[in-house]
């Protein structure tokens, strides 16, 4: 075992820290394994973190959200909610307040910032390489992320570890304990990848379940930007019939929902059975109106995002809506990397995904 361990929690992953805090505590017979920290704001807008206790030869994770946008602060008499930008110096000022005390420190990110920047393309920035270096640079050891829009943006940092975890193993469980009717085979089932991004996603799922894949291109217009991207013109399908088929599309994240909402439109239309969406992450950014009509017109069946970033209370209270749960694997790491164990067996699902369709299969036999 390393050293004790200290879990600092960034108010922006309250929910997600407390039930990681209670999983290994338990685990380990323990009241707490929290140290308590702050991140007060003058009224200028300007931050500090204070840690309320020693972290001294510790080994420290520190846990945020960087989506979390209902955390808000006061600003010049104003209430300013925080952004991306804001959580991600919060998490720096709790790395610079340990001093260079710690033994080691973890960063578990979930939605890696800016990571949907990742290349560059003209003159602008490369914000999430910067902010890899910069961690580096201030004494972090590893960093944890989930579902990284472009893994290879690791790269900036050869010498600093960089986790990038799929949550698939736990897609697989949420729906096959969702419906009792599957029938897991090339003729009932399809996965579909929304976009070239995706490809590698659905391929890794579909080669396990043994299923077939179809692919949506996006279609955009490269002589314009709209909200920092070319918008797309039209999603066209690539693939065999999903006609009476279930078909499960894969994504890192939702956004606004346009384009997802759209891959399904056009799957019901071509006879699709019934239409199930995995997404890491929900971050319904144009809010969930369009969702409920779509639902209500039969355009899709349900969604899975994961527990990683916030949500909502209206998104929790959606009948459409299944959140997956991540707590207790993020515990489970922790515990594993601070007793210096190879997380391999954690991060790396497809045995157990191959055991949970057995069991699933055998059930129905």
């Amino acid at each position: 075992m390393l050293g004790d361990v200290a879990l600092l929690v960034l108010n922006s992953a309250e929910k997600l820290g407390r039930r990681v805090d209670d999983i290994l505590s338990d685990w380990r017979g323990l009241e707490t394994l929290r140290i308590p920290i702050e991140c007060p704001r003058f009224s200028s807008g300007e931050g500090k973190c204070v840690i309320r206790e020693s972290v001294r030869d510790k080994d420290v994770f520190i846990l945020l959200d960087v989506c979390n946008w209902s955390v808000t602060y006061q600003m010049f008499g104003q209430t300013n909610h925080m952004s991306p930008d804001d959580h991600y110096q919060d998490l720096k000022r709790v790395i610079a307040a340990c001093n260079g005390k710690a033994q080691r420190i973890t960063v578990i990110m979930p939605f890696l910032y800016e990571g949907r920047q990742h290349r560059k393309t003209t003159r602008e920035s490369l914000d999430c390489a910067v902010m890899l270096r910069e961690l580096e640079d201030m004494g972090v050891h590893s960093l944890i992320t989930f579902d990284a829009h472009d893994p290879r943006i690791q790269n900036v940092v050869p010498l600093m570890s960089v986790e990038n975890i799929s949550p698939a193993l736990q897609f697989t469980q949420a729906l096959l304990a969702e419906y009792e009717d599957l029938t897991i085979d090339s003729e009932h089932m399809m996965f579909i990848a929304p976009d070239e991004g995706a490809t590698e996603r659905v391929i890794f799922l579909a080669a396990l379940f043994g299923l077939n894949i179809g692919m949506f291109y996006k279609r955009r217009d490269y002589t314009q930007i709209v909200n920092g991207s070319n918008p797309v013109v039209a999603h066209e399908f690539c693939g065999g019939s999903v006609r009476d088929k279930d078909v499960i599309i894969v994504d890192d994240m939702i956004s606004s929902g346009g384009s997802m909402l759209d891959t399904a439109r056009q799957l019901k239309e071509m006879g699709a059975r019934r239409v199930f969406i995995f997404s890491t992450f929900g971050l319904f950014t144009s809010g969930l109106s369009k969702f409920d009509h779509a639902f209500a017109d039969g355009g899709f069946d349900r969604i899975f995002t994961t527990n990683l970033i916030y949500q909502t209370p209206e998104l929790l209270s959606r009948p459409y809506y299944s959140s997956v749960h991540m707590d207790r694997y993020i515990a489970a790491m922790i515990d594993t990397l601070n007793k210096s164990e190879s997380i391999t067996e954690i991060i790396k699902p497809a045995h157990r995904i191959q055991q949970a369709l057995a069991l699933y299969r055998d059930t129905q036999e």
